[in-house]
Order: C-alpha cells, then structure tokens, then sequence
C-alpha cells in the first residue's frame, strides 16, 4: 500500500484511501447540480499526455490515488476522447472497492458519464462491453448507439462550443440519476468547458518529474478563460519518488 507524505498545510503520512477521503465536501454543492472535482496528471513542463495518453506520465502512486478517488464519488466522467484513448472499462474493478462503496451507502459501481458531442462511440470499448457497468451519455447528437451488454442511457444537451451544454445535463444527473458527486477525469477540451460554465469545485493535480516537450496538449485546452479561474491550495502531497500530488478548490468571485 502506498504512503503520501503530506508536506502541506502539516506533516502527516496518509494512505491513498486517507487522501481520497478528503474529496468534497459534496453538500457544498449548489443544490440543482452535482459537486464535480477534476482529477488529473502533468508532466512538469504541463503535458497531460505523452504519446497521446495519460498512462506514461503517473506513476504507481497516482493510478492507486486514481482508484480511490473513483471509489469516493456516485459518477466518473470523461470525454470520449479520453474514453477511446484510454480504453475505458468498468469503473471499479476491485471487489474490495466495490464493497467499501457499499459500506458508504453508495452503488457498488459508479455511474459511467461520458460526453461526446458526436455520439462517437465505438461498440467494442470495455467500458459499454461491461454488463455490470451504467453509462449515461451526454450529447447533442438525436442518435443511439447500438445493443451492447452495458445499460446505457442518454442525457440530450444543446451545443457549447465544440462540447454538449453541461450546466443542464449535470442538473439532469442530480434529478433524474440521484448523482450528488462526479470525478471528471478530462479531457482537456471537457475541463475548459466545465470551468467556462463554472462547475468545478475543486482539481486533483498529480504533477510527475518529467518533461515531455512537444504539442501536447495541456490539462485545459480552448479558448482562453477570461478572467482565469482561480484556485486556493489545499494540501500537497509526495509519494517519495518525487512526484507531487496537488489538491486545489476553486475560488469563485
């Protein structure tokens, strides 16, 4: 099991379930949507892929980090981009997981979200092949994907930019799936979007001793924020090999 060591705002040692434990608090969430925190990871030069995926930058440490924090939350969004390149599956995978879900009231398996403006979905990813797994679909296309073993639903949204409108979908999924928490695991043209309509509460930034140069893209892409978001630093953890684990809320005017 791996230990952080927290270097702020005290010296403490945590496990990675103590350190996800910290995510929310969830019922300082607006009442008509979910509390959202994105969780993601950089090299020290900001690239949040290396060859196009996440994967190559974290370490051990990060991808236990990464399991606990979805073992905290009722739904874990990505884009589908992210999806795709990743090869999203089931959620939780663990058993052990799934059962400390169940101790804290919540679904053994989390809601799968997925925002794909296009509906471009391949049938044959993990994450729709997984019979156990929801997914709720967020997008502005009137299509359906086809029969696959996953229960999938769809939330329809008007256009933002190059994304579904988020603002309405997200109260959808607190009326209508009962989400009260969701993880956002990127991309970075999902987290512009999500920070452009003011829905993120806090950043997960897992920050990796490496620099990979390159037109990668950072861990927010699009136009410009104006004015910028602005984040106050919780806590910063390090997992002894030099990688920092930084826990930010945002800061609202």
């Amino acid at each position: 099991m791996t230990a952080f060591r927290q270097i702020h705002p005290e010296p403490a040692t945590l496990s990675a379930e103590e350190a996800a434990a910290g995510f929310g608090p969830v019922d300082s969430a607006p009442p008509e949507r979910p509390y959202l925190g994105l969780n993601m990871v950089a090299t020290a030069d900001g690239k949040a892929t290396i060859d196009g995926r996440s994967g190559p930058i974290g370490n051990p440490a990060d991808r236990e980090l990464f399991h606990e924090l979805r073992a905290r939350v009722d739904a874990v969004m990505a884009g589908a981009g992210t999806v795709r390149a990743e090869r999203y599956g089931r959620i939780v995978r663990d058993e052990e997981r799934r059962k400390r879900r169940a101790g804290r009231g919540l679904d053994p398996d989390p809601l799968a979200v997925v925002v794909s403006g296009r509906l471009d979905l391949p049938l044959d990813l993990p994450l729709l092949q997984a019979p156990e797994q929801r997914v709720v679909v967020i997008t502005a296309s009137d299509g359906e994907l086809g029969e696959c073993p996953a229960e999938v639903h769809y939330i329809r949204s008007q256009k933002f930019g190059d994304l579904a409108a988020l603002a309405p979908a997200l109260r959808e999924l607190r009326e209508s799936f009962g989400v009260a928490s969701i993880l956002c695991e990127g991309g970075p043209l999902l987290n512009s979007t999500l920070l452009r309509e003011d829905l993120v509460d806090e950043l997960w930034l897992a920050v990796a001793p490496k620099l990979a140069a390159g037109g990668g893209p950072t861990i927010v892409t699009g136009a410009a924020l104006d004015p910028p978001a602005l984040l106050g630093l919780a806590w910063v953890l390090e997992s002894g090999d030099d990688h920092l684990f930084l826990r930010y809320r945002t800061r609202r005017l």
